[in-house]
């Protein structure tokens, strides 16, 4: 099969380079534009991008998907199939059937639940015991395509969403190339979606790390870990904003008596750990923060800087 290849960020990485190292024949990658990325703002190469530039394959970089030259840049390689890991675009009606066989998408997650930009992250968000990859074919509509293959993981109860995506992106990368060997052989299977138990991710924004301490211990854990590494969960402390980067779930612990019961009000202060008070009675421990501004730290590096009492308020501004 002659393929050609969308993609962006590191998920898309394991894809491409499984696709390279098999049977078929990668003529090319869309990727997009060099934007740019870390701390200070250089513009630089995606992952997907230096990969095949690693491997000397054509790259395609369109700001848009819609003008024609795109569609004469695809056409003029040929592909039996294209195959989409993380683009980060969706792509337009006129170009999925350019190759013969359409194009097939790398979605983490077990479909239909968590259609969307985030589907990994809202599901550490809500907490869930389980998620995976499913490789599914693209249609007009947001990753609603019939399902060829899927493969499911655990997630653990501390693990954030870069390392489940990490997982993710090695599992769906092995799937899909299985997927394209059936196509290749004719023998292929797709299953309808069934719409009515669809579920959507949409997009992360900054909004999404503010913290509620109202809400249960978990569901604040989750959603520290679910928006690790980006945009992050945050608090405020004495109008200071502050990112809470790791925290630990106290089982069982209960309240202190009052003036210290109020969700957000800081329970007790160990060297390793800042206990604040939480919905339903309960405790969540931050272990791991990033003042504004300034580095990532453990709680004893932010304590010898800065003490915290019992008492003290975590607050949402």
């Amino acid at each position: 099969m002659v393929v050609v290849f969308f993609g962006t960020p590191q998920f898309g990485v394991p894809t491409l380079q499984h696709l390279l190292d098999s049977r078929h024949t990668v003529a090319g990658v869309v990727t997009q534009p060099d934007r740019p990325r870390g701390r200070g703002q250089h513009v630089s190469h995606a992952p997907v991008k230096a990969l095949a530039i690693e491997r000397h394959l054509p790259v395609l970089q369109p700001e848009r998907l819609k003008p024609p030259e795109v569609d004469a840049a695809l056409r003029a390689w040929q592909p039996d199939l294209g195959v989409v890991a993380a683009y980060g675009k969706i792509i337009p009606e006129h170009l999925l059937v350019i190759p013969r066989f359409g194009m097939i998408n790398v979605h983490a997650s077990l479909l239909p639940k968590y259609r969307g930009a985030a589907p990994v992250h809202r599901a550490v968000i809500d907490g869930e015991p389980e998620t995976g990859v499913t490789i599914m074919r693209l249609v007009k509509e947001l990753d609603a395509g019939p399902m060829f293959e899927k493969v499911t993981r655990p997630i653990g109860p501390d693990e954030t969403s870069d390392v489940v995506e990490r997982a993710l992106a090695d599992l769906g990368a092995r799937l899909l190339v299985r997927v394209v060997d059936q196509i290749a052989a004719g023998n292929a299977h797709e299953e309808a979606q069934d719409p009515a138990r669809a579920t959507y991710a949409p997009r992360l924004t900054k909004e999404d790390g503010l913290i509620d301490w109202s809400q249960p211990a978990v569901a604040i854990h989750n959603r520290v870990r679910g928006l690790y590494p980006w945009p992050h969960a945050y608090t405020f402390l004495d109008g200071a904003r502050l990112i809470v980067l790791r925290t630990h779930r106290e089982v069982g612990a209960g309240r202190t008596d009052p003036p210290y019961a109020s969700p957000g009000i800081v329970v007790r202060v160990e060297r390793d750990a800042i206990l604040v008070a939480t919905g339903h009675g309960e405790e969540l421990a931050i272990v791991a923060l990033q003042p504004e501004g300034r580095r990532a730290m453990t709680v004893a590096e932010f304590l010898a800087g800065r003490p915290v009492i019992p008492g003290a308020a975590f607050t949402e501004s």
